[in-house]
């Protein structure tokens, strides 16, 4: 049995080339957590992955690529996050938290409440039935220490 993603989820009609392209970079970073595989194979196989062509290629590249390059400093930030150690995390959570926290951290022009509901929407896709949850508590709180101004301004509205 191998331990790659499944390359593809939860049907939806109204999957954005952005979101199509989190999906993709979820299931690279999945198999990359499972297996440590080479990052360049890793992106070789999801991209002869149906749908492929559907998905925000440069947005997947810097979710996969990022994530991995980044991977001690967001582990940092999320650890003191979490109630448990990293590696207890199951994979798709790990996953989805890696690409909410890189975006958080890297993509200041998409707003922190998106990025959120993109990693929740992941985590409902791939993951355990209460996942989502999970990744939406940490990730809010990663937000708040990330970007107070845009998540304070936010609430007072």
């Amino acid at each position: 049995m191998t331990n790659k993603a499944p390359l593809h989820a939860n049907p939806s009609k109204n999957r954005t080339p952005r979101h199509r392209a989190r999906e993709f970079a979820l299931q690279g970073l999945y198999q990359w957590l499972l297996n440590n595989e080479d990052v360049g194979a890793i992106e070789a196989h999801i991209r002869e992955a149906h749908g492929f062509d559907k998905a925000d290629a440069a947005h997947f590249d810097a979710l996969l690529y990022g994530a991995i390059k980044d991977v001690e400093s967001l582990r940092a930030g999320l650890s003191p996050l979490i109630d448990r150690s990293i590696k207890e995390l199951s994979p798709v959570e790990h996953a989805a938290l890696l690409i909410g926290a890189y975006e958080l951290q890297n993509h200041i022009e998409i707003p922190y409440k998106v990025v959120i509901n993109e990693a929740v929407e992941l985590t409902k896709s791939f993951g355990g039935i209460d996942g989502h949850k999970y990744v939406n508590g940490v990730l809010d709180k990663f937000a708040l220490r990330t970007r107070e101004v845009e998540v304070q301004s936010s609430r007072k509205s």
